[in-house]
């Protein structure tokens, strides 16, 4: 009877203990059940705690960064001009973005570091391999936020590419219908938000810095520079030749959006003739060694059993 009940009674103190210890850290003011029907009566309550939650963590990111990202400043003004531009064109504009990301880095490294020499510790290998190898993680620690950077940057820049034709053509059907360009810009940030949040959240810049006071081009300048966008780039210029000499907007902004159409059929029609080179290893790796079986496992075992016996008997 005790060797029942004993375990029984740690369990339950064990659970007890565990679950006063998880209140006590989380401090709840409202149980599980009536947060849920909060949410789902307003759906912006959700937002709204993961807004919090994002915020708190920007500031502890902000307060620790100074320190943290100290060790890795840029030492001229070139390599940080150039860590301000990979920023920007991953939309990475704020004072505090260079900060953050150096703090990052540093945050990275330092993981990397405890979790390989830990593995070497606790492992006890202490040889040359396992050393480099623990090296290697702390390299690829502090590289891995550069990685993110880049991917952040290239599915950014893949958006613009992708949206910019449809917002060519709604400014083609604003300056048409008697818009001027500052118009269609706002126009087109307003309209595209949901579609293409990229592509208004430039035009919505643009729109501040004319409101501002900047000139034309400048604005239509720094709209190219600041995305690493060839397309956006060379729209700039266009915008920026129209304006100076007086030519139609309208004209500029069709045969711009032709060829970026153009220029977008003719990358899917690449990825398209690629397509069967690609799958020569999914098929060679996956699906002939199934094949091969299928077909020829029948005909292997009938030999099997037919030839060796006859050839044991001879």
């Amino acid at each position: 009877m005790w060797t029942l009940l004993i375990p029984v009674a740690v369990f339950g103190a064990i659970a007890v203990i565990t679950w006063l210890a998880m209140d006590m850290f989380t401090g709840r003011d409202k149980q599980r059940t009536e947060q849920r029907l909060d949410e789902l009566r307003d759906p912006r309550t959700r937002e709204s705690q993961a807004a919090g939650n994002t915020y708190k963590l920007a500031k502890v990111l902000e307060a620790a960064t100074p320190t943290l990202s100290k060790p890795l400043q840029p030492q001229n003004a070139k390599d940080a001009a150039n860590l301000k531009r990979s920023l920007s064109h991953a939309g990475f504009r704020s004072e505090s973005a260079q900060g953050i990301f150096l703090t990052m880095k540093t945050v990275c490294v330092a993981a990397g570091v405890f979790f390989s020499g830990g593995t070497v510790l606790l492992t006890g290998a202490y040889d040359q391999m396992s050393l480099l190898k623990a090296a290697f993680a702390a390299i690829g620690a502090f590289f891995l936020p550069n990685l993110v950077l880049w991917y952040l940057t290239k599915r950014r820049q893949e958006g613009i590419f992708l949206g910019l034709p449809d917002a060519l053509d709604l400014m083609v059907v604003c300056v048409e219908a008697g818009l001027g360009l500052d118009a269609a810009m706002r126009k087109v940030a307003e309209e595209m938000k949901k579609s293409f949040p990229i592509i208004a959240e430039e035009f919505g810049i643009c729109n501040l810095h004319l409101q501002m006071g900047r000139t034309r081009a400048e604005v239509l300048k720094d709209l190219g520079e600041r995305n690493g966008v060839d397309d956006l780039s060379s729209l700039s210029s266009i915008l920026i030749q129209a304006d100076k000499f007086g030519s139609s907007i309208a004209q500029a902004l069709r045969v711009q959006s032709d060829s970026m159409r153009v220029r977008r059929r003719q990358i899917a029609e690449e990825k398209a003739a690629k397509t069967a080179v690609k799958l020569i290893f999914p098929l060679v790796m996956f699906i002939f060694p199934g094949i091969f079986v299928v077909l020829v496992g029948p005909a292997a075992i009938t030999m099997v059993r037919e030839m060796f016996p006859a050839m044991s008997g001879g």
